[in-house]
């Protein structure tokens, strides 16, 4: 039976066992007219169970030393060697820190020690603040739903289509003539000029007064 190696899931094969996934694998990768041998198949079904129960005993030790990790949090200062030794071997592990674990390292950073041990310290609350940011983004971005298909800038149509050239208006109307104003619809009447003076009656000619007078 497989058996958890380490804790970051990895799993030990014994030597029939490794056989037995060979088979599996030439099987897999040879055509489809071959068909396996009934014993072969049995053995392919037994290590697949020992294989998902090998999963199962790891997900359980992840469990056990994720606990005990808060159990030496809980006992801080008093178990800070053994607490940051198994915070370091949890982050192996894919276990993502959370604010208790930020807190308890802030707090550590402020406990006098030498510098070596400082330094790791401080490098150990780095890696988990990083690590904790980026928890808290992928969260965020799951919450928010992507788009239903691909996004496509708006285009604008320029006066004129492809030319460039300005468009062009009703024939006989000037673009850049405003609204006219009530002026322009009602001009202002101009008063009346004065009658032109008339020129006086002429004299008669002499002979024509000489006859009248005769």
């Amino acid at each position: 039976m497989p058996t958890p190696h380490g804790s970051r899931g990895g799993m030990a094969f014994s030597a029939d066992e490794l056989r037995v996934l060979r088979r599996a694998l030439e099987a897999a990768l040879q055509s489809s007219s071959t068909r396996p041998t009934p014993e072969d198949v049995q053995d392919c079904l037994r290590l697949a169970e020992a294989v998902e129960e090998a999963s199962r005993e790891g997900g359980r030790l992840r469990t056990f030393l994720f606990a005990e990790l808060a159990r030496y949090r809980a006992a801080l200062p008093g178990s800070s060697a053994g607490y940051l030794e198994r915070l370091r071997g949890a982050l192996d592990t894919g276990y993502v820190p959370g604010p208790d674990d930020l807190a308890a390292l802030r707090m550590l950073r402020a406990q006098p020690c030498g510098a070596i041990e400082q330094r790791r310290r401080l490098g150990l609350l780095h890696r988990c603040e990083q690590l904790a940011e980026l928890d808290v983004r992928a969260r965020l971005e799951a919450r928010i739903p992507a788009p239903a298909g691909p996004v496509r800038p708006r285009l604008l149509a320029l006066p004129g289509g492809r030319s460039g050239e300005p468009a062009k208006g009703k024939p006989g109307a000037d673009p850049k003539r405003k609204v006219p104003t009530p002026g322009e619809i009602w001009p202002r009447r101009r008063p009346d000029s004065p009658p032109a003076p008339q020129d006086p009656p002429k004299p008669p000619p002499p002979e024509e007064e000489q006859r009248a007078t005769g």
